[in-house]
């Protein structure tokens, strides 16, 4: 999917723009939309007329005996006149519609389509038109949303119909994620004079954010500014959701410091989205103060508040704070999670503090909040930062009994307990078993190994770990990288060193000031 170009199509800036900056072409478009096309279906004539009227008549008495025997001479034009005739009664419409699925699917046309879209999306069937949408777009057949469009606007006047037509067809493609179409749509909407609801464009905005695009979300946003479609709560809440993704916090503040005056006030999760903005930077005494204001305000804080706040003092090793968090949660009756463990776990597990972490595992159990793979990885990597590695085994024991698979998280703080005792070639060997599990190292697992064979002035192992790492298009860490070299120097291997080099090189993985601080390695 070419993200960049559904970006362009909106905007080229995600800043809002001033009035004036707005292409006059675009103004004069809004302005004087393309006139709608004329009648554009052909009339039935001879045999065509005949065979459409006795079609219609066993269709509004329900004789689907007689109908039947008239398939042989049923063709794609005599069913979209078919529909014509009937389209004032939509469950009739979509019974022929069906029964000519069954029949004869390839008569089914996009001109075919256009009018059952036109017949349900008048009488507010928006599921069902939908549905039918759905079966169209699974096409991969580039151009069948432009050609889609184009029928369903040379059928819009003899089918007397509603601009929610073009309306479904942008929402189904935004609920398909089906970007650059839904783009288009948009843009060919706007040329007709057509807009789509707030209520499709906040489809299009949550697909958006769910695959973290939120730069074309905010894009979008100012578009839909510019179109005169008046955001209502969902949309500024997710707008403000996206700014505060983009670290653009001072916009997320002005936006809803300015969301009463547009007639929505604030929820819970316009206050979640300032605090989640505001703890991913670091802003912990904003953030509380946030979530005193939105009691201020009447709204009580939810288990995504706390949660947030939480992680945030965890990942500052704020236990202290984040524990006092954790009480007050439960003490507002509102219940911990596995989310909200999972998290203190780990916090906990990474200043050291074992026993905590256990004792809230426990308590998870007699809650009957159920652990998974993230809370044994949080517990299995506290375990082997303390190198306490045959204690992580027995958990790790325990995961075929919970039916919990193992994952890359796993077998790095298990290589992490290795490293710790300085045994690099068991690392080295969980390492083989993580690849052959079809689990995936990160950079820092690799660094790890790296800094464990040179520790052991195991330079050969080093080296091989090093090539595993080039095959992964991994930029090794400048220390570890340099130490390395030298001690295979030192070794006598410089024309391993020259090899390792030259491979880097080849592939762009030298770590920057590489050259400068090795410049006798040649």
């Amino acid at each position: 999917m070419n993200y960049h170009r559904v970006f362009r199509r909106f905007s080229t800036l995600i800043d809002s723009p001033k009035k004036d900056t707005i292409p006059r072409k675009l103004k004069d478009r809004n302005r004087n939309p393309i006139p709608l096309p004329h009648r554009t279906v052909i009339e039935p004539r001879g045999q065509d007329l005949d065979y459409v009227t006795v079609a219609h008549s066993h269709l509004i008495h329900s004789d689907w005996p007689k109908l039947g025997k008239l398939v042989p001479g049923l063709s794609p034009f005599r069913v979209q006149h078919i529909l014509l005739k009937v389209q004032k009664d939509y469950v009739l419409s979509l019974e022929f519609f069906d029964w000519v699925q069954l029949q004869k699917p390839k008569f089914h046309t996009l001109e075919t389509y256009s009018i059952i879209l036109h017949i349900l999306t008048k009488n507010r069937k928006f599921k069902s038109a939908e549905s039918i949408l759905r079966n169209i777009l699974k096409s991969d057949e580039i151009d069948i949303p432009s050609k889609l469009f184009e029928a369903i606007l040379n059928s819009y006047r003899v089918c007397d119909s509603s601009p929610r037509v073009f309306d479904t067809l942008f929402k189904t493609c935004a609920h398909m994620k089906k970007f650059r179409n839904a783009t288009d749509t948009f843009c060919w909407m706007k040329e007709y004079g057509f807009h789509p609801t707030v209520e499709s464009c906040n489809a299009f905005f949550s697909s958006l954010i769910s695959l973290n695009r939120a730069d074309i979300a905010v894009a979008f946003y100012k578009e839909m500014q510019r179109s005169w479609i008046s955001p209502n709560i969902y949309t500024l809440n997710m707008f403000i959701g996206a700014l505060c993704k983009l670290g653009k916090l001072e916009k997320a503040v002005e936006v809803f410091g300015k969301m009463e005056g547009m007639g929505c006030a604030p929820t819970v999760v316009s206050y979640n989205s300032l605090i989640a903005g505001h703890c991913n930077l670091d802003l912990l005494n904003t953030a509380m103060k946030l979530k005193n204001l939105m009691q201020k305000s009447g709204l009580s804080p939810n288990d995504v508040t706390f949660n947030t706040l939480i992680h945030g003092f965890c990942k500052e090793g704020k236990l202290h704070e984040a524990t006092k968090l954790f009480n007050e949660m439960k003490g507002m009756n509102v219940s911990p999670n596995t989310i909200t463990y999972n998290t203190l776990i780990n916090g906990y597990s990474q200043v050291g503090n074992i026993e905590m972490g256990r004792w809230l595992c426990e308590e998870m159990s007699r809650k009957g909040i159920r652990a998974d793979i993230l809370t044994y990885n949080a517990l299995i990597f506290g375990l082997c930062k303390e190198g306490k590695t045959k204690k992580a085994a027995y958990l790790v024991k325990e995961l075929d009994s919970k039916k919990l698979t193992p994952n890359s998280s796993t077998f790095s703080a298990l290589i992490v307990g290795q490293c710790v005792k300085k045994n690099s070639e068991h690392a080295f060997q969980l390492y083989k078993s993580m690849v052959k599990c079809g689990c995936q190292p990160n950079e820092q697992t690799f660094n790890m190994l790296l800094s464990t064979f040179c520790k052991n002035e195991d330079f050969d192992g080093g080296g091989q770990v090093l090539l595993d790492m080039l095959e992964r298009s991994m930029i090794p860490d400048l220390t570890m990288l340099s130490e390395l070299c030298h001690g295979l120097s030192q070794c006598g291997k410089d024309k391993l060193v020259a090899r390792l080099c030259k491979e880097m090189e080849a592939r762009h993985l030298l770590p920057e000031g590489f050259e400068k601080t090795n410049s006798s390695i040649t």
